[in-house]
């Protein structure tokens, strides 16, 4: 048998209609598939490979570690290096706040672990959230997601979660001192690019001090430079008590986070000790390839020019009666087309033309547009002038 045979016979799916590329190699932009064709990356693995493929400081690194040891041990018995510097120079970008990280092994972890902490040290049980959010399909964070068809089927799910409306300052009355902790992103992503705005934000951080509810930032989608500033929320002046991390993080290997002050972590070390446990969180593999990412994300930031590449997706891509609106932050992109199924023939037309992109789990009919960072200005006109004559020719879809 084939391995795409094997890969639909022996893989368990998680939709009936995968990609299904067969990938032999990936480098900067492009990704290879078993026929020699390239494909123009235009989605980055889902935010997680921001330098691109096959990043030499990054792979260098991976070897200098395999070279001394893969795992070792369960997450914080042993001093590991990969995992104190990584930790000492995340922290060292962050608001003084921010003390100290526990490393997991993925965005939906991290999730799972910020709202173990704010239970722990508040003694509350309610979570606040907001309609429109994705914060992982694990237990929990399947809990804080709106959409029933993602969560009937799983019910009964957490008690005493909260959904509020997405960027509507009355509603922040309901949180209360019965409310352990608010989770939000500050852009939504998989609802399509939305946007929190600067007052709504502060208005929330108010509420939260009010409160004295715990403020979570997931930032697992926006983090490293995604939307032109090295966190999302450096943009609003705005800083959470608890900032969750993941995709990006790990340089293309797994690995999550959450990151809170010192007073607010130690209450997972006691009552019970070991509140918070994983076995191959913070990796020393993946510590050391997201040390490597982060060290060449802090050196190249300035030179990127996120914003401005953003910025110019937006203006190319030209209006017409398909698009409603083109949503941009940084190199967060969402295109709205009239309806699902246009989006849908858009993505398979930009694959044939070897061009990949993807929709949003919470708005079908955005197109996904998210490169990797390093993508540069004659690439971006030659994506969107394919795109906009791909659009021109969807009056037969519609």
């Amino acid at each position: 048998m084939s391995l795409r045979g094997d890969f639909f016979s022996y893989l368990a799916q998680t939709s009936r209609e995968p990609l299904g590329l067969e990938v032999i190699k990936a480098q900067g932009l492009k990704i290879i598939d078993n026929r020699g064709r390239k494909y123009i990356d235009l989605i980055s693995g889902i935010s997680v490979s921001n330098l691109g493929h096959h990043v030499p400081e990054i792979k260098a690194a991976i070897a200098k570690q395999l070279e001394d040891y893969t795992h070792l041990m369960v997450y914080g018995e042993f001093i590991q290096q990969s995992q104190v510097e990584y930790a000492r120079l995340l922290i060292e970008h962050l608001p003084d706040s921010f003390q100290q990280v526990f490393f997991v092994n993925s965005g939906s972890e991290a999730v799972e672990g910020a709202l173990k902490l704010s239970k722990r040290f508040t003694g509350r049980h309610e979570i606040v959230c907001f309609e429109g959010a994705y914060h992982g399909s694990t237990q929990g964070a399947l809990s804080l997601i709106s959409d029933e068809t993602y969560t009937r089927p799983f019910r009964p799910l957490l008690p005493s979660i909260k959904k509020l409306r997405f960027n509507y300052i009355e509603d922040l009355s309901e949180i209360s001192r019965q409310t352990a902790a608010v989770i939000i992103e500050p852009i939504q992503a998989e609802a399509g690019v939305r946007i929190a705005t600067p007052t709504f934000l502060k208005a929330l951080r108010e509420r939260c001090n009010e409160t004295e509810t715990l403020l979570i930032f997931d930032e697992i989608q926006t983090g490293f430079g995604r939307t032109g500033t090295l966190f999302a929320f450096e943009q609003y002046g705005v800083v959470p008590d608890i900032l969750l991390l993941g995709k990006a993080l790990g340089g293309g290997l797994p690995l999550g986070a959450f990151i809170a002050s010192r007073q607010i972590m130690e209450k997972l070390t006691f009552n019970p000790p070991l509140g918070h446990i994983t076995t191959f969180g913070g990796h020393p593999l993946s510590c050391a390839a997201g040390l490597a990412a982060f060290k060449l994300i802090l050196s190249k930031l300035p030179e990127l020019k996120i914003k401005e590449k953003g910025l110019l997706f937006q203006y190319l891509i030209k209006q017409h009666p398909f698009i409603k609106d083109v949503r941009v932050s940084g190199l967060l992109i969402g295109v709205e087309f009239e309806n699902e199924r246009i989006t849908r023939q858009m993505i398979h037309l930009l694959l044939e033309h070897r061009i990949l992109t993807d929709w949003f789990l919470f708005s079908p009919n955005t197109l996904r547009i998210a490169p990797p960072l390093i993508i540069d200005s004659e690439m971006i006109i030659y994506v969107c002038n394919v795109l906009n004559v791909l659009v021109k020719h969807l009056e037969a879809y519609a």
